[in-house]
């Protein structure tokens, strides 16, 4: 959780300041509430969202809001086969390290 609210806090800091673009952090917090409302229409038993549009907002730069809803709401946080959430963690952590390579260039 710590680690997920941290990523958040540096990465809508870091678009606030333009060292990332600033669509990563309304990303993220867009991610946030898509889990929250997924997690409300699970408790209600109604239609829910698709576990492979939450992987594509993780994928799009939505995972610290993902891994924050994840601990804070309990969602999603123990399910085996949503674990492919790490592997969109890993691939938007690479493309912000190549982003940071090409701005400094």
């Amino acid at each position: 959780m710590i680690a997920g609210l941290a990523a958040l806090g540096l990465i809508a800091g870091g678009a606030l300041v333009g060292y990332f673009p600033r669509q990563a952090g309304i990303v993220s917090l867009t991610t946030f509430f898509a889990y929250a409302d997924d997690k409300t229409r699970a408790s209600r038993n109604t239609w829910r969202t698709p576990e492979t549009t939450l992987h594509l907002l993780a994928l799009c730069g939505g995972w610290p809001g993902a891994l924050a809803a994840q601990h804070l709401l309990r969602h999603k946080n123990r399910k085996r086969a949503f674990q492919v959430f790490w592997g969109t963690v890993s691939v938007n952590v690479g493309a912000m390290v190549l982003w940071q390579s090409v701005m400094a260039a």
